[in-house]
């Protein structure tokens, strides 16, 4: 009763597929009947999977966005790891 979940999974090609038809003109409410994919669902997958336009002409998803900056966090700490320990072998 109600609006339960079905279930379905739906791999990430079919996901950038129903988004790239989005971005090419095809409503949400089209793509929601013709893929029996709920509204909300696929306004999440537009958001996650619509490219971000950077300043040097490239573009990038969010979800690549937040792998780089999870990325570069990790880099940086490495790199302070690394300083301290050069700091400590120098005083030897």
């Amino acid at each position: 009763m109600g609006n339960q979940s079905t279930g379905k999974k739906f791999n990430d090609d079919f996901k950038k597929m129903v988004v790239d038809l989005y971005n090419t003109g095809s409503s949400v409410k089209d793509l929601s009947s013709e893929y029996g994919v709920s509204d909300v669902t696929i306004y999440k997958w537009i958001k996650k999977y619509s490219p971000i336009s950077l300043e040097d002409g490239t573009s990038v998803t969010p979800d690549h966005f937040a792998k780089l900056q999870k990325q570069i966090r990790r880099l940086q700490e490495e790199n302070e790891i690394l300083k301290k320990a050069m700091a400590i072998f120098a005083r030897k």
